[in-house]
This record gives structure tokens, sequence and C-alpha cells, in this order.
């Protein structure tokens, strides 16, 4: 299900809407909507002992599933300063160095948000508030594989592991993705 796939009417002036699934047009008052995916920030977020951090959902979608740190940006915000705002709400740590890991598509509430995905260092005692119920650090053989809310994180994660590995063995100092 797309995001335009229920809109039939205009909200601004109530005429009926026509397009496809990708734009919607009214021709009464010039209204358009696009179905563009929405941007998110997140990071696997790593502490000195090369943990990971999880937080388990409190919410829809995928409740009780384990999530990785991040949320929607908001409007004109710049990706690194709401990456840093939700690790901040959600975790209460602040992020060092920010480094970009990749992006993934992800199907999401009836619309798909563009992951903008960074792998960091933690400062700072965790403690889960805003969306998340709890914070758990997971070594990477603790990881839960089949408790990941969403489909993109196993391959994330395991971009990020792979980088932590080439770090250390002093491949890849900058995360680069």
């Amino acid at each position: 299900m797309g995001l335009l796939d229920d809109w039939k009417y205009c909200p601004r002036c109530a005429a009926v809407l026509a397009g496809d699934a990708g734009r919607l047009e009214c021709a009464s008052c010039g209204f358009v909507a696009y179905a563009n995916s929405v941007p998110g920030a997140e990071a696997i977020v790593f502490d000195d002992d090369d943990r990971i951090l999880l937080g388990r959902r409190r919410f829809e979608p995928r409740a009780v599933y384990w999530d990785l740190p991040g949320g929607f940006l908001h409007e004109g915000e710049e990706p690194l300063a709401g990456l840093r705002r939700e690790i901040r709400e959600e975790t209460g740590l602040e992020i060092e160095p920010p480094r970009f890991l990749g992006l993934w598509n992800e199907p999401y509430d009836g619309r798909t948000v563009l992951c903008l995905a960074w792998v960091a260092r933690a400062r700072g005692v965790p403690r889960a508030a805003d969306d998340l119920a709890e914070l758990r650090w997971f070594a990477e053989d603790e990881l839960p594989w089949d408790e990941l809310a969403f489909t993109h994180y196993a391959p994330a994660l395991r971009s990020a592991l792979g980088k932590q590995h080439a770090q250390g063995a002093g491949l890849d100092p900058q995360f680069d993705g």
C-alpha cells in the first residue's frame, strides 16, 4: 500500500483528485501531492566494548521488537542534527563521531522511509525514553536477529560489524560506506 492509495479528495477544496500512485493533482485548486519517501536517521551505536545498543519499541508498528535508535527528520532539519536529536530523545546519549554507513528504503506504516544510517560511539549512560520501552547493549554474538523490528536492520548491522572489524584491523578508520 502506498502513501496516496487512499487519497480520493483534495485536502484543500474537497474536489476529486486525479493521478497515479506517485502523484495526485486537484484540477480545481491546483494542489499536488507526491508519494515521496519520508527521511529518517538512525545509528548503530557502539560502546567502548564494541557492543551495539538496541531499543525495544514501545509502539506499533512492530511494538516489542528491537529497534535502532533514531527517527524521522523534521521538515528542513539537517540529517546529522536530526540523528543527534533522535538519539538524545530516545537514549539520553550523545554520539561521536557519526560516520555514514548507508541508506535503505523501508516499508513503514503505509509509507516508505528513506533510512539514513550512521555508525557512532556513545557517551553517557543510556536511559530508555520517547518511543523506546527498554535499552540493551548486545555483543555481536548476542544480537537478536529474529527479533529485529525492520527488514533493513540485518544488512545494516552486518555492514556496521564488518566495518567495525575492519577498523580494528586498521583497514577502514572512517567507517565510510
